[in-house]
């Protein structure tokens, strides 16, 4: 496999960005595999999901929805407490900033650290980085299930948890009328997953088992294509459970046989690249995840906090 730039430190390209509206008053904007942000408009407001890494970043967004609608931004949603996808809150005015409640302990945890690795890994993401005023933190957060009506004849919007997965404290945003789904990180439309700080024996089976029993028809992921109808929304969480159940059948193969982190890397690597290697961010996550689900195999529940030293110690060490 040779010697590989430092996670996504080289990819400094601009992406192309598309603005959708999947229904009346429901909007995304996807970026070739870049973190994935929503819009659902109620009577007199609006529900964002996701805050993107800098209030630069998230400047650039917002003023693509405001082509569309000038409704004030009332809640902000975050789907869970990665820096890519909370940092850049302020720039929404949002009156309520809304998270799971392990969400808001794992920022309080690890927001810091997060917040220099991920800059650290994926740089171009951090549009104008001085303008973060400091950590996100969520001033409403629940633990299963939060209502928000839209007002008229919208419907409501229900953010859910529906198990630990990505990380912790993953919610999703559901349009029950609509059957819109922001699934946020817990599936990803043909791009790679990020696992480093997952917990992958629950996500790959009960928590993708919830998500898929609400039946959605059209599916916004964390990264990737919007999945519109059934077939390519079942897809899509088909295409995230097989990933993460070839990382846990190579890495668990090999742990369990007596082997090294190195040859589970190699075997993971082996077993995904021919389908995944060629989307967004594969080579990027596949040393954590490998990281992770050894962890996991080691008997450690709750995630090892990743620094910025401990990314390029574990990247080192698996290339």
């Amino acid at each position: 496999m040779g010697t590989k730039p430092f996670a996504s430190s080289t990819d400094l390209a601009p992406k192309d960005e598309e603005f959708v509206t999947l229904a009346d008053g429901v909007h995304a904007l996807t970026a070739e595999g870049d973190p994935n942000v929503g819009a659902v408009e109620a009577e007199d407001f609006l529900v964002c999901f996701e805050a993107r890494a800098t209030p630069a970043a998230a400047r650039s967004w917002l003023a693509r929805l405001r082509e569309r609608t000038g409704k004030p931004v009332r809640y902000l949603v975050l789907s869970h407490y990665h820096a890519v996808r909370t940092l850049g809150a302020s720039a929404f005015d949002a009156d309520v900033v809304i998270a799971h409640e392990r969400t808001r302990a794992l920022i309080a945890e690890r927001g810091r650290q997060d917040w220099d690795s991920e800059l650290g890994r994926m740089p171009r993401l951090f549009l104008e980085p001085d303008t973060i005023p400091g950590l996100t933190w969520p001033t409403m957060t629940f633990s299963d299930r939060l209502t928000i009506p839209l007002g008229g004849d919208r419907g409501d919007l229900e953010l859910r948890y529906l198990g630990r997965g990505h990380t912790a404290g993953d919610i999703v945003g559901w349009l029950p009328q609509q059957r819109i789904l922001f699934a946020g990180d817990l599936v990803e439309s043909r791009a790679a997953l990020y696992t480093g700080d997952a917990f992958h024996d629950d996500w790959a089976t009960s928590t993708l088992d919830n998500v898929a029993a609400l039946g959605a028809e059209v599916l916004v992921g964390g990264r990737g294509a919007v999945a519109r109808g059934r077939a390519e929304v079942d897809a899509a969480i088909a295409q995230s459970r097989h990933f993460l159940n070839e990382l846990r059948r190579t890495v668990g193969t090999v742990h369990g046989r007596g082997g090294t982190l190195q040859e589970a890397f190699r075997a993971a690597h082996a077993a995904l690249a021919p389908r995944f290697g060629g989307w967004p961010i594969f080579e990027h996550c596949l040393p954590f995840d490998v990281q992770r689900y050894w962890d996991e195999c080691d008997g450690v529940d709750w995630p090892k906090i990743w620094t910025a030293q401990r990314d390029r110690e574990v990247w080192a060490a698996l290339q």
